[in-house]
Parts: C-alpha cells; structure tokens; sequence
C-alpha cells in the first residue's frame, strides 16, 4: 500500500474505504463483463450478429484492461480483491450480461450489451464525482476508462438505432484512453 497516497486522498476528504470499496465494485464489474461478453460474442452469429462481432469484442477486451488498470489503484488505496471469485462476482457495481433466452435475438443481445455499457458510465461518473478535484490518479483512472464507456454505450446504441453518436469502432487500437495505466 502506498501508505502517503492514501494519507493525502484522505487529507482531500475522500472517505478511501468508500472509494475503495467502489473500485471493487467496478473491477467486479469490468471482469465479469469481460466473461459474460465472451458468451455474449460467441453468439453472434449470422448476417445480423456478424455485424456488431468486432464492436462487442473489442468493449470485451477493453473492459480486461478496465479491470487490469483498476486493481493497481485498489491495491495503492489499502484495498484488496475478495479472494473468492463468486464473493468477487458477486460485488459487481453492475448486474450480469447474460445471454438473452433466445441467443439468436441479435436486437435483444443489443439491449444487454447497451445497458451493461449505461451502468459503467453511470458508476465511472460517480467515481469521478467523488474524487474531481481531491485524488488525482482516482480521477484519471476513473475519467480515462469512463471516456471508453461512453464510446461503448455509443457504439451499441446506434446499432439499435437510438441515433448516430460521431464515434467510430477503433482499429487495432484498444484502450486509448486507459492504455497509460497499463504499462
């Protein structure tokens, strides 16, 4: 732990347990939603899944390295990873991306896919609420990988047609923003 990180985040008026217990939650969320949307992304299939196959895998790997640049944080704050995975399962700051009951419904795939991007944006948001001008690296971590759900949330929504968003699906290049945190 990083014993003077934690000193002066808490000196800022960060309550660190709280924040710590958040960023928990969002790595939960980030690693389940990268195992739920290797489910999810198997089955796309066909014209209509083929279409968005390259969107959904490229939010999946984005949301690993979501999770693998949040747990570093967690770690520098004092925190610690539940050692059970159910237990971590189980915080996720978002529900499940489960397959729909009929895996072959690409709209309804859609539909899990946008919301789970909408809770990340709502639970970075919070984040960088929290910590906007108090904890810097918090708030950098949380803006930078915040940027990436919205481009998600963008991508997903104009597949259903709620409008175009001006974002375009990254080509060889993943985590833009959150790749800084990942060397």
């Amino acid at each position: 732990m990083a014993t003077v990180t934690r000193q002066m985040v808490e000196k800022a008026g960060v309550d660190v347990d709280k924040l710590v217990d958040l960023l928990v939650k969002n790595a939960a969320a980030e690693l389940t939603t990268f195992y739920y949307y290797t489910i999810l992304r198997v089955n796309l299939v066909g014209l209509e899944g083929e279409t968005i196959k390259e969107i959904a895998e490229t939010a999946r790997i984005e949301d690993r390295n979501h999770f693998e640049a949040l747990v570093p944080r967690i770690y520098e704050l004092g925190g610690e990873l539940p050692q059970s995975m159910v237990d971590f399962h189980n915080v996720s700051g978002c529900p499940p991306a489960n397959l729909p009951k009929d895996p072959k419904d690409t709209m309804e795939m859609l539909k899990i896919l946008l919301e789970a991007e909408r809770c990340a944006v709502r639970q970075y948001t919070h984040i960088c609420n929290l910590t906007a001008g108090k904890d810097h690296r918090t708030y950098d971590l949380a803006l930078s990988i915040l940027n990436e759900e919205i481009e998600h949330e963008s991508w997903f929504s104009e597949f259903i047609g709620e409008g175009p968003s001006g974002h375009f699906l990254r080509r060889g290049d993943t985590s833009p923003f959150v790749s800084k945190f990942l060397r």
